[in-house]
């Protein structure tokens, strides 16, 4: 099968239509995208990325209407939620619907939902006329994509189409927030940060790790976002000496900066969170075998920052 490559939304819809699954651009990652209510072309996704079947998808909508067709309830705190940040990157699990194939929800009786904000996204989904589920657009366990070509890079051939689009503004994956407790509790850190949800909401919790339940959300049991090459954390920069063909990415300088194979050094979290996937895909295209990544406060959108640095350094 050869992938279509459109900058149609239109067109790309269409490939919706006929059951097949589409790559497309989000403000987050670019995201693979079925039909919620068409189980074998949800199949496709898990067949196309390699993906484990227990490991739940992300439904996406274009309007606040089609949250009916996928929740069984909206609990208040979702709804405070959904008014201070829809749309935009974070998503939210809830009740689901009962017409949602357990499939897509990886036999659990939630599911997380999100409306992009990403221009395209919306287009995309409103010319779909229906909800998508759409993980990240790469193969299982590789770092997610920030641009059409890496998608194509880990999926051409295995999927229809890819709808093209700039590259994501965010380069992290949406925060989930499990909204069906008494308090929000975060699931995956992502580009709505803690402290904004607990401007809204103060008693936002961060989940343990070490819960035995089944996860409600992708990012949480399997090993995730990994480059060939083996990750290793940066704590104090200024004794980070290079090893063989090895690569650097922070925002401090190590001493010897000019003995790294490849190195990038970002003004800010943001432009690092932004760079970090798309640095990580440009080390495997050249070899390099060991990544130091400079470890930051877990504060703001550090906190997801470093949560997708400890997964790809196996940690």
């Amino acid at each position: 099968m050869n992938t279509k490559l459109t900058q149609s939304p239109t067109l790309a819809a269409r490939y919706i239509a006929h059951g097949e699954v589409v790559a497309f651009p989000t403000e987050t990652v670019y995201g693979l995208g079925a039909n919620l209510f068409n189980e074998s072309a949800i199949r496709k996704i898990f067949e196309a990325k390699g993906r484990p079947t227990d490991n739940p998808l992300i439904a996406h909508i274009a309007e606040l209407d089609q949250l009916r067709s996928i929740a069984r309830e909206v609990p208040p705190i979702a709804q405070t939620l959904v008014d201070a940040f829809f749309p935009g990157p974070l998503t939210l699990v809830l009740p689901k619907h009962e017409q949602i194939p357990l499939i897509a929800t990886a036999g659990l009786n939630t599911i997380g939902v999100r409306m992009p904000q990403h221009p395209i996204a919306r287009q995309f989904l409103t010319a779909c006329g229906m909800p998508l589920v759409a993980p990240s657009a790469n193969l299982s366990g590789r770092p997610s994509p920030t641009t059409w070509q890496a998608v194509r890079e880990d999926l051409n051939g295995r999927i229809a189409c890819i709808l093209k689009g700039d590259p994501a503004k965010v380069g992290l994956e949406s925060t989930v927030v499990d909204c069906t407790g008494k308090a929000p509790v975060i699931l995956r850190a992502g580009g709505v940060t803690l402290e904004q949800l607990r401007e809204v909401l103060p008693e936002t919790e961060i989940a343990n790790p070490g819960h035995a339940e089944a996860p409600k959300s992708p990012g949480m049991k399997y090993r995730h976002y990994s480059p060939d090459a083996r990750v290793v954390i940066s704590i104090f920069p200024q004794f980070t000496a290079p090893v063989g063909d090895s690569a650097y990415i922070g925002i401090d300088p190590p001493p010897r900066l000019d003995g790294f194979k490849k190195f990038l050094l970002c003004r800010e979290v943001a432009e690092y969170a932004h760079a970090l996937f798309q640095f990580f895909r440009e080390c495997d295209e050249e070899g390099i075998q060991t990544i130091f990544c400079q470890a930051v406060q877990e504060k703001g959108l550090g906190l997801a920052l470093m949560d997708r640095i400890r997964r790809a350094a196996h940690e």
